[in-house]
């Protein structure tokens, strides 16, 4: 059994409250991801990387309208 992954994800394009709502709409839809925490520019999550890689979650990003600039 594989153990969770903190990350925290710094986000190009997100501007507004809207964008927040986004992004934490697309990233919750991924199994294996929670959402910790989540502002203008910043999300910090936990995933499962058995489930979900950190390709998967800059495709989901990028599908939104989004950039995953740095993964921490």
């Amino acid at each position: 059994m594989s153990a969770n992954r903190q990350k925290t994800l710094t986000v190009d394009g997100m501007h507004c409250d809207h964008c927040v709502d986004v992004v934490q709409e697309v990233l919750a839809e991924l199994d294996g991801v929670t959402v910790q925490e989540i502002e203008i520019g910043s999300v910090e999550l936990t995933h499962d990387p058995t489930l979900v890689s950190e390709d998967d979650l800059a495709s989901v990003l990028d599908d939104a309208g989004y950039e995953l600039a740095a993964l921490l």
